[in-house]
């Protein structure tokens, strides 16, 4: 695997691959991989010749009080990770690198970001599309492959992509879970033992909700409640939004009509954890 820092360096190598008429698969990550991002980088081996990975901390993302400076940072680890799974290329940006000095342009969500972890994280979703623009830009992938876990996030990068007419076919990959049902994280790592333990709520939560719709009954409120009751027993959680999704809109409908997505977001002791569900 060649890693690569320099945009410029990036392109180079991007333009040779071209030239010699390959598929590129991309995987956007933070780094700190987990079992999850590797799901990512096989299924993009499995459609492409060549598989590149940026491992970038996007400070744009982050709000005032969030963890960007204690975000887990392991290259090293990483590096061998992505070497296991026969990785072509790992873009390894410095903040500089993307974000010189005067940058300004970003690009906005719209009402789509501005809602469950848009209204909880204002400015997130900005950063987030904002970084995947110039990461696509720069790669110039043919497809790029997302886990469904941050399904808000999936949405609006599909959406963008659509809207700015990127050449570049979205490929959602399945959320990986542990054998309790809690799906794998950067962030599981922040969490004590007994707070490990009790993580498993959000999982409960959505496999409630989704025996009330299995069930026959679509209803909203139903729904909610059912995911709420089960949120009660853990009572160190402590819920942003649990609710229904509309998979083409990402806003709630009542009744429930598929394709849908139950979501579910709280924080645990000081660690926030997301997760969904589709029904």
């Amino acid at each position: 695997m060649k890693t690569i820092i320099h945009p410029d360096e990036l392109r180079s190598a991007v333009r040779e691959i071209r030239s010699q008429k390959k598929i590129i698969g991309f995987v956007p990550t933070m780094g700190a991989l987990h079992e999850g991002h590797l799901s990512l980088v096989r299924n993009a081996r499995r459609e492409t010749d060549i598989v590149i990975v940026s491992i970038f901390v996007n400070p744009t993302q982050f709000g005032p009080h969030e963890d960007y400076r204690i975000y887990p940072r392991t290259l090293e680890e990483d590096t061998v990770l992505l070497n296991r799974e026969f990785t072509d290329l790992a873009f390894v940006p410095r903040v500089e690198d993307i974000y010189p000095q005067g940058y300004t342009t970003t690009v906005q969500p719209g009402p789509a970001g501005d809602t469950f972890e848009g209204k909880i994280r204002p400015g997130h979703f900005a950063g987030v599309l904002s970084v995947v623009v110039k990461l696509f830009n720069l790669v110039q992938p043919d497809l790029a492959v997302f886990g469904q876990k941050d399904a808000q996030q999936l949405f609006l990068i599909r959406r963008m992509t659509e809207d700015l007419d990127f050449p570049i076919r979205i490929v959602e990959s399945e959320t990986v879970r542990e054998d309790d049902g809690l799906a794998l994280s950067s962030r599981n790592r922040y969490l004590k033992v007994e707070e490990r333990k009790k993580a498993v709520v959000l999982y409960r939560a959505l496999c409630a909700g989704k025996r009330v719709i299995e069930s026959g009954h679509r209803s909203l409120s139903d729904t909610q409640n059912a995911m709420l009751e089960a949120i009660a027993k853990v009572p160190e959680f402590s819920p942003d939004y649990a609710t229904a999704v509309s998979d083409d809109t990402f806003t709630e409908e009542d009744p429930i009509a598929p394709p849908a997505r139950l979501i579910i977001a709280g924080r645990l002791g000081s660690v926030r954890l997301i997760d969904n569900m589709k029904v």
